[in-house]
Formats: structure tokens, C-alpha cells, sequence
């Protein structure tokens, strides 16, 4: 994998993922085996929204690997907000770091940003437009679950806001993949994405009612109703609440379906699923940790830990 910077998962081939996965599989033997990788490296923490999962598995990312972590802290300490522009952050924490993560609410601003560093700059989510580094670590649990290939999947939930699902629907692209997409009708998948996983030759479906597709998935995919980016508080209530699943929806399953979630849930699956063996979700957000110190070390490594 040879990236500067990791903002879509549109630029990530068959290889490129081949080899993060693989690469995955060597640290989540013994991630604590790895502090001589990257000794004396450091990862900028730039995180415009709330953050939980991906924050802590980066900044354990990186430190499995023998290097560290700073962090901007919260938008309203920074000078973020004095009006300083995302430029001019980028620019400037790039003179203190050998790496840049970065999220940030509006959807293109992780592009515009890799245009003024040098460093190797990934996109930890984008408003609604991409996530790469959660694609590679659900890859990676779909793979340990169900494998990559002759693959029958259901991504359930909010697909028009959902940057997890544009990823993930855009990488599946080049495996071997039946797609079907379960969502109400206000929150199909954006046109522009069904566009180009068209031009994909991808083999996608799109349902308005999970039992029409569920006998038949391996692994389905479900997502939360995003609140924070619905811009009509109205829109938002017409659809909180639907496309839950519960241990009834399991007993019209596969007996070995996967269930992942790219978390956090509010009330879209019943926590009595989380000790059936389908729940993937927590060993989803585990995998977090050896699938992005794979991704900063192929990073790095590339760059002699200074580009």
C-alpha cells in the first residue's frame, strides 16, 4: 500500500486491503509484541467531533506500535475557536507530528486538509462522507466471520448520512458481493453513491423490509439513525426507531449469521442479542486496534516514519 494519505475507501484496491489485512492478523496475535516498530513516532489527534472508539484504538494504534500521541483536546480549547481555519491547524500540526488523524463535520474537509501537509493524513469520518479506517477494521471482521468472497450481506439503518456504510459499500466493490441495502425510503442510499457502485459493476439491492432479504444474508450490517445529521428535526423523528432488530429477527435468520454494528447503538438492536453467538459488534470495535496499527505502520513505513 503505497498512500500518502487514506481519505476514501474508493482508492484502496483488492491489494491494498490484502495487505492491511494481513498485516492485521500479525499484531492481533500480540499487539503489546510491536513497541520496537515505530519507537519515538508521534500521531496528531485532530478531532472536530465526539469520537470514543476510533480516538482510543489510534491512540492504542500507535502506541502498540512504540510511538505516541498529542492531541488538539476539544474544539472550543483550540484555536479553532479564535477562527482559525482547518488549513492553518493542518499546517500547523504538521510541524509536530509524523502522522495526522483527523475528523471533522463537513464532508470533503479531510481532502481539503491533505493538501497543505506532507504527512500522512487519514480520514476518521467526514460529516457524511467517508470513513476508511472503520471500513478496513469491518472488512477485517467480516473476513474472520464469513470470509470476503461469495458473500451475501445486508446493510440496515440510516444509508443516506451514514459515512460507515458509503465506505464499506464502496470497498465491498472489489470482492465477490451481493449488497442489499434495508432502509425507509428518505434514507436510501445518496444517488452519487449508487452511481458509482454502479460503475463498479457492483451487485446492489435496495429493500424496504429486512425479512424480504434476511433468510439469505451472511452478515448483516445495521446503523443508527444519526440524529446529529439529519438538518430537519421533523425528518428525523419520522424515522427514529424503525429497522430494529431483537432476538425474535434472529430465529428468522441463518443460524450463523453475523451481526455487526459499527456502534454506538441507541436502541436499534435489543442488547438480549449482545451474548447470542451472531453479536460481532464489540469483537468489531476490538479489531479496531491491530487493523489501524497495521494501517499506521504500512503508513509510516512507507514515509521512514517522517513522511
Amino acid at each position: 500500500m503505497r498512500h500518502d494519505h487514506l481519505l476514501t475507501a474508493k482508492q484502496l484496491s483488492r491489494a491494498d486491503i490484502e495487505t492491511v489485512l494481513e498485516r492485521a492478523r500479525e499484531f492481533a496475535g500480540d499487539p503489546a509484541a510491536h513497541a520496537e516498530r515505530h519507537p519515538g513516532a508521534l500521531l496528531a489527534l485532530c478531532f472536530f467531533e465526539p469520537s470514543t472508539r476510533t480516538k482510543m484504538s489510534f491512540e492504542t494504534a500507535a502506541k502498540r506500535l512504540g510511538g505516541d500521541v498529542i492531541d488538539m483536546g476539544a474544539v472550543e480549547d483550540s484555536s479553532v475557536k479564535k477562527g482559525e481555519s482547518l488549513a492553518d491547524t493542518a499546517r500547523v500540526v504538521e510541524g509536530y507530528a509524523d502522522g495526522i488523524v483527523l475528523r471533522h463535520p463537513s464532508q470533503g474537509a479531510a481532502r481539503m486538509a491533505s493538501e497543505f501537509v506532507d504527512v500522512p493524513l487519514v480520514n476518521a469520518g467526514d460529516g457524511a462522507g467517508h470513513h476508511p479506517s472503520q471500513t478496513l477494521l469491518d472488512l477485517y471482521t467480516i473476513d474472520e466471520n464469513a470470509g470476503l468472497d461469495d458473500l451475501t450481506i445486508g446493510i440496515m439503518g440510516d444509508l443516506k448520512y451514514g459515512r460507515t456504510v458509503h465506505s464499506l459499500a464502496h470497498a465491498l466493490t472489489n470482492f465477490d458481493v451481493r449488497q442489499h441495502f434495508v432502509s425507509p425510503e428518505s434514507l436510501r442510499l445518496p444517488r452519487s453513491v449508487r452511481y458509482d457502485l454502479h460503475e463498479a459493476g457492483a451487485n446492489v439491492r435496495e429493500h424496504e423490509d429486512l425479512d424480504a432479504v434476511l433468510p439469505e444474508l451472511d452478515v448483516l450490517y445495521v446503523t443508527r439513525i444519526q440524529r446529529e445529521r439529519f438538518p430537519d428535526e421533523e425528518e428525523y423523528e419520522a424515522v427514529a426507531g424503525e429497522y430494529r432488530i431483537d432476538a425474535e429477527t434472529l430465529e428468522r435468520a441463518r443460524d450463523d449469521l453475523a451481526v455487526m454494528h459499527p456502534l454506538p447503538r441507541i436502541d436499534e438492536i435489543d442488547p438480549e442479542i449482545d451474548e447470542s453467538p451472531n453479536a460481532t459488534y464489540f469483537d468489531q470495535a476490538h479489531n479496531g486496534v491491530p487493523v489501524r496499527m497495521a494501517l499506521l505502520d504500512l503508513l509510516l513505513e512507507a514515509g521512514g516514519d517522517a513522511a
